[in-house]
């Protein structure tokens, strides 16, 4: 199968790294609109399945034309892309993959097109990162082997190994998301009603092997689409995993109104958002440089089988690729989405049209792929 790949940054280039380790693709095209940079990553990764192009997703003709010689694309650019490399690929006929975004609801928009996938014979899949995706795919797998479902729990989180103060956090992706879902309430369904509530909030102590005690709080868009798969659930929540403490201390940034992004205060007759100089003083504080990081990852899907209440739980941590010198949240988001890309290529995948992870991704055969890349999800 012949894959394209949008964009060389590092989810970019951790995709492609995986497509040309792959015995069923044989050719990964790597496109960038900074073709220095896309040849960077080809001359890095060595593979004479890879080849380097220049596109301007901007241009919606220069990306069709690129993207149409391919089976599957993988669109690994900043969100605000989906929508139109998504609409690009129902045009040409070629199957799409993202990572996701529901900044704007532009998932929303993207699930919106499925008439038209289905009436061009394409796949579009959605929000296939770790949350959203990982755990989209995973509360999918427990829900199906169910004969009810009453609730699904989720907890996620992107951490240093070796916490340090203030903050005990190393981002491991953008520090603008990241204050959005700090600031942003969270979607949840208690007591089968849907309903937000605050985020940074209902903190509780959560465990994982080979880690001291560490905490959980609702953060906004983690539950991604499923109250629309699920929307009969009793209970859905999605809480983000911290070293302790944390929550209280962003909740104060929170509270002085320093992380909204429509907040403005005039200092020295000049208009200033708080949450840009917040950014700027955060970066050199909480970048993660050579540190290595690790994602826990735990989901409880919980209903009846054969009339007996039962729990299926999902448990994985993965850590630093020292080797290849790869970030734990890279190797379990870009190889989420290449192996998705794969079924779809190779025909795992068979419907067409628009689907949110949770509907349409195998989890068995998608625990087997991620194992094989090191990455172990734990069934109980």
């Amino acid at each position: 199968m012949k894959i394209a790949v949008l964009g060389s940054g590092l989810m970019g280039k951790e995709a492609a790294r995986d497509l040309v380790q792959s015995a069923g693709v044989t050719e990964v095209g790597l496109a960038d609109v900074d073709l220095k940079r896309a040849e960077q990553v080809c001359q890095h990764l060595h593979s004479n399945k890879l080849r380097a192009f220049c596109v301007d997703a901007n241009n919606p003709q220069q990306l069709k034309q690129f993207i149409q010689g391919y089976d599957v694309v993988i669109n690994a650019l900043f969100y605000s892309f989906n929508e139109s490399v998504s609409k690009a690929a129902i045009q040409v006929g070629v199957n799409c993959v993202d990572l996701g975004g529901h900044i704007g609801h532009i998932t929303d928009k993207v699930l919106q097109l499925d008439a038209s996938a289905r009436h061009a014979k394409t796949t579009i899949i959605p929000d296939l990162g770790v949350a959203p995706g990982m755990i989209n795919i995973l509360a999918g797998y427990g829900a199906n082997q169910l004969d009810q479902v009453k609730s699904i729990k989720m907890y996620v989180g992107g951490i240093p190994v070796q916490p340090e103060p203030p903050f005990e956090y190393n981002h491991v992706f953008s520090m603008e998301g990241l204050l959005d879902h700090y600031t942003d309430p969270s979607l949840i369904i208690r007591q089968g009603v849907k309903q937000e509530i605050p985020s940074l909030s209902e903190i509780e102590r959560i465990y994982f092997n080979q880690f001291g005690p560490l905490e959980a709080f609702h953060t906004s868009g983690g539950t991604s689409t499923l109250p629309m798969s699920f929307p009969y659930l009793d209970t859905l929540e999605y809480k983000t995993i911290r070293y302790p403490g944390h929550a209280e201390k962003f909740k104060l940034l929170v509270d002085l109104n320093l992380t909204r992004n429509d907040y403005q205060v005039e200092v020295g007759g000049r208009k200033v958002k708080p949450r840009d100089v917040l950014l700027k003083v955060l970066e050199p504080i909480v970048e993660l440089k050579e540190k290595d990081d690790a994602v826990l990852l735990r989901v409880i899907v919980s209903g009846v089988k054969n009339g007996v209440e039962t729990s299926f739980r999902y448990e994985m941590t993965t850590f630093k690729d020292r080797v290849n010198q790869i970030t734990a949240m890279a190797r379990a988001t870009a190889n989420t989405i290449s192996v998705v890309a794969q079924m779809i290529g190779n025909g795992t995948i068979k419907k067409k049209g628009v689907f949110p992870p949770e509907q349409i991704v195998p989890g068995k055969v998608y625990i087997e792929e991620m194992a094989k890349r090191g990455i172990h999800i734990i069934e109980n």
